[in-house]
């Protein structure tokens, strides 16, 4: 893994090697084994733009040779990538007989020889995750791209011949023609769904690359394309037990692939069925005891560890716990400053922890990540089912149900939805939803609401669902989180948190072919009734007891909640409800101090409203505020 910046602009001279040094040194966590710099003025100064590239370098594989920016043997195309490729043999062997020549044993030179031979068209062949700038200096031209699921990030700002582009938003910050000002709609977003959806950020100007796309920057314009999407429409017509057979296979071999490394490898073991899956995958596939890791919390409730042991135990796994009581006033801050932007999911402190301890002993981590979105693990799917049978019944019936029915908070409020919503999908939304509508009008100031105007942060969800060819409201619902939940929270919580203790996470349920595969399946394969992950679980039972794997789905998280209320509860009103908050004007003081009270007293549980606006909060005094907390 790595980090990468670079500049381009059409005015000559205004790039130097202090402002590329200051701004891969914010990405150092990224890339803690090496740096390197590019500048067109000195390698190709006859070309229109003016150019620069920084990189920072987590060496993985081939640890001598790997170093970039990396070049053609003509000197006329640089390359910095960030990621893996994990079919990079196999492109090799094929460039090899075309006549391509390698000096290095990286996947960083297959992917630049690559380009070479079939310019965007290589994305094509790609099988891993990355974010990558190739500038071509023969065509004038950047080219940069992010992988199908968007497990890389790439950030980028434009303006007036001036383009800026990095791993994280902090580096782009390192540029003095960048302002640091709060986009009011991203904010709404934000506190609507608890992330800013792509190609947005918080900060204005500054935009991310979205997963599956490619961008051209050339004469000072840009150009954005997308180049994959998953297909619901297209269904095979093979057997069930057939399905499970290819699952078994392709997920094998996703695995495979993952496990090539010339450093430490070991895996994130939750207890949870994805990275249980896997766990039995690497332990037929190495040829020594795989490395396992679990963290666990000093609140019983809150940790998966009895359930991560009968896995380790089971595969003979070389195991390790972390038994943690997070600090979280030391460590909040930290993670404030990681992310760059307000981040709605508190589980990235149990998140950080583990990459943290992981990293103590193995430099690369693999994970489960990717099962829930492809398999249909999430309580909602559940309840978009339940909903499915319920609807036609009388409203009573359908309270009836709720009540009656297994699901958490979280499936009561959806089915409230149901209540209140005219269809499933805006049920659907209403369960992903930290504040309403409804809530906002209070939250917001009367400037704030005014500035706003008639925006609704639901427009671009509906505008996602168009063209997947879903045959039904779960395979909606799951497209719906690919492309928003899975990039925009999920991923972006493993990469920062990997990539802040300088942790490669690999994620065998996001291979590509896995996905296409999982989106060709009919979707009762994947939810049998109300029972998720059907198929993953019959096609695993062979190495897991279906005893284990159909016991109830339990979240990874901390008691944030419990928190707000004890240790955190005089620093949380002191920052939003200090004057540094409230001087703003953005909300409401009467709304917050409501809020925290009802918390308190164990009327409402706030906690995921509390945290949104706590990291937004943070998030301003180090980055706009540019203060310390």
């Amino acid at each position: 893994m790595c980090g990468i910046a670079g500049i381009a602009s059409l005015k000559k001279g205004t790039i130097n090697r202090d402002l590329l040094g200051r701004m891969v040194k914010v990405l150092e966590h990224r890339g803690p084994d090496d740096e390197g710099f590019y500048l067109s003025s000195s390698q190709n100064p006859n070309t229109e733009l003016d150019v620069g590239l920084g990189h920072r370098r987590l060496s993985i594989i081939d640890l001598k040779g790997g170093c970039q920016p990396m070049a053609n043997e003509n000197k006329t195309i640089w390359i910095v990538y960030n990621g893996e490729i994990y079919n990079f043999p196999e492109l090799k062997s094929s460039l090899i007989k075309k006549g391509h020549r390698f000096t290095t044993k990286s996947d960083t030179e297959v992917l630049l020889h690559l380009y070479e031979e079939k310019g965007v068209e290589c994305l094509g062949d790609l099988r891993g995750m990355f974010a990558f700038s190739i500038w071509d200096a023969n065509r004038n031209e950047l080219f940069l791209a992010r992988d199908r699921a968007g497990q890389k990030p790439l950030y980028y700002y434009e303006q007036s011949g001036l383009f800026i582009f990095a791993s994280e938003i902090k580096s782009i910050l390192e540029h003095n023609a960048v302002k640091r000002e709060c986009d009011l709609t991203s904010l709404d977003k934000y506190l609507t769904y608890g992330y800013v959806p792509s190609p947005d950020t918080m900060f204005k100007g500054i935009k991310k690359l979205p997963p599956a796309h490619y961008m051209i920057y050339k004469d000072g314009r840009t150009a954005i394309k997308r180049y994959w999407g998953l297909d619901y429409s297209q269904k095979s017509d093979i057997s069930f037990a057939e399905s499970k057979e290819r699952l078994y296979n392709i997920l094998g071999e996703a695995t495979k692939m993952r496990l090539i490394s010339d450093v430490p490898l070991g895996a994130f073991l939750s207890g949870g069925v994805d990275s249980s899956c896997v766990v039995a995958l690497m332990s037929k596939l190495s040829s020594g005891k795989v490395k396992t890791f679990t963290i666990g919390f000093t609140e019983s409730d809150y940790s998966e560890l009895e359930h991560a042991r009968y896995i380790s135990k089971r595969f003979g796994t070389d195991h390790k716990e972390f038994i943690v009581s997070p600090k979280a006033l030391e460590v909040l801050p930290k993670l404030a400053w990681h992310y760059g932007e307000p981040f709605g999911d508190s589980s990235c402190i149990p998140t950080y922890y583990v990459s943290n301890m992981t990293r103590e002993h193995v430099t690369v981590a693999l994970n489960g990540d990717g099962g829930d979105e492809s398999f249909a693990g999430y309580e909602r799917y559940r309840g978009i089912r339940a909903a499915q049978l319920l609807r036609s019944a009388p409203r009573i019936f359908l309270k009836a149900g709720l009540a009656a029915g297994r699901f958490t908070k979280y499936g009561r409020r959806f089915f409230n939805g149901i209540i209140d919503s005219k269809d499933l999908y805006g049920a659907y939304l209403n369960w992903m939803r930290f504040f309403t509508e409804r809530d906002k009008e209070g939250l917001y100031s009367g400037n704030i609401k005014d500035a706003l105007g008639n925006k609704n942060a639901d427009d671009s969800f509906f505008d996602i669902i168009k063209g997947s060819g879903a045959q039904s409201p779960v395979e909606e619902a799951m497209y719906a989180d690919i492309n928003t939940y899975l990039p925009e929270d999920l991923l972006v919580k493993v990469d920062i948190a990997t990539m802040a203790n300088s942790l490669e996470g690999r994620s065998p349920f996001l291979d590509h072919k896995l996905m296409e595969f999982a989106a060709s399946l009919p979707v009762d394969y994947k939810l049998r009734g109300l029972n998720s992950k059907h198929i993953l679980k019959e096609t695993f039972k062979r190495d897991i007891p279906l005893s284990f794997l159909n016991r109830r789905k339990k979240g990874f998280g901390v008691p944030v909640g419990r928190w707000f209320s004890g240790e955190l509860k005089d620093f949380t009103a002191d920052m939003l409800l200090g004057r540094e908050s409230l001087k703003r004007g953005i909300f409401s003081e009467s709304f917050i101090k409501n809020t925290l009270r009802e918390h308190n007293l164990k009327k409402y549980d706030h906690t995921h409203r509390i945290w949104a606006l706590l990291s937004f909060e943070m998030w301003h005094r180090i980055f706009i505020d540019k203060h310390s907390i």
